[in-house]
């Protein structure tokens, strides 16, 4: 496995990670047998990146996380996340980046792993309430407590990620980034790399889109929360299902899937760039990492912008009230 480096703080992983939310929450039923399975096929294949997050089945994802991997620990490299607060029941209560709240988020993180430290923790979203200075300076706390190796940001503007980074530096960014969502190109992937800071993208196959799997919006479960985004309805769904069928024209000649082709894509950005694309079932993990062993060329490059050009995807990638906290 190609390993590459985030941050110039020394951390080093595998170039594609594990997102692992889906394991627990938002997409559809939950199988954790096959999840287990999944996270121990991934470290199999010398995926050493995972991805998890309080939030995420209101703790469950980070507690089944930290039991596959705690027998395998010394290789692994375990990320999560505070700052979304949810209750028992689901009920999301809304941001909370206070020096408080960050030290009891991370003493109940490293709980439900049964982990001695977390590798990378990240701020899940920005507290517009919280000057990022004071929350960050919480985070770096816990680094010299020993409970934390690394620091990130996810869905922070630039302002705020050059704020952070003066007061302990920031090792990754993580941001959505794919074939149709390109907008960290402007100023947010300039900003990092002026800083060293390292890009982690989330749902680098467009939530699963880009794989050419859905056919209709019928294709989703009922309780997956993809039906409540805008790319996943009504006439989006239609122009943003064209847009993945001429993607598939394109895999098919190179010889791969259409996420083979939308993964390399976005590994051939940068080698500061680790994307985490998300499943729980093996046979698309398989599929996925294959995507390291498909070479892009310059002219493969302008094709696919030929043919997924920047901006085409319609509709925007969260409902309204989610997008509140993007970019902030």
């Amino acid at each position: 496995m190609e390993t590459r480096k985030l941050g110039q703080q020394g951390l080093e992983v595998s170039a594609l990670g594990l997102g692992c939310m889906g394991m627990s929450d938002f997409y559809g039923s939950r199988d954790e047998t096959e999840s287990v399975a999944t996270i121990n096929r991934a470290l199999d294949l010398g995926v050493t990146f995972l991805d998890t997050a309080d939030m995420y089945g209101v703790g469950a994802n980070e507690e089944l996380v930290g039991r596959v991997v705690r027998e395998r620990r010394e290789w692994i490299v375990v990320a999560t996340k505070f700052g979304n607060v949810r209750g028992s029941d689901g009920s999301f209560k809304g941001i909370n980046g206070r020096p408080d709240y960050v030290r009891s988020a991370c003493d109940a993180s490293l709980k439900r792993t049964g982990l001695d430290v977390i590798d990378l923790y990240y701020q899940h979203r920005v507290d517009p309430d919280v000057p990022i200075e004071e929350t960050v300076g919480a985070m770096a706390d816990l680094v010299r407590a020993g409970k934390v190796k690394y620091l990130g940001l996810s869905e922070a503007a630039p302002a705020t990620i050059r704020r952070a980074h003066a007061v302990h530096p920031i090792t990754a960014l993580q941001t959505e980034y794919s074939l149709w969502s390109r907008d960290v190109e402007d100023q947010i992937l300039p900003t990092v790399r002026e800083l060293g800071i390292g890009f982690v993208p989330y749902s680098p196959l467009g939530r699963g889109f880009l794989t050419g799997q859905f056919k209709t919006p019928d294709d989703l479960d009922a309780g997956d929360t993809r039906r409540n985004h805008p790319r996943f309805q009504g006439a989006a769904f239609q122009k943003n299902l064209d847009l993945v069928a001429a993607i598939g024209t394109m895999a098919a000649d190179k010889g791969c899937t259409p996420a083979q082709l939308a993964l390399a894509w976005v590994l051939r950005q940068g080698e500061d760039i680790v994307p985490i694309p998300g499943t729980k079932r093996r046979k698309y993990l398989d599929d996925n990492v294959g995507a390291l062993d498909v070479e892009l060329s310059d002219a493969d490059l302008a094709r696919i912008d030929d043919i997924f050009p920047r901006g085409a995807a319609q509709g925007t990638r969260y409902p309204a009230a989610s997008m509140a906290s993007i970019d902030a």
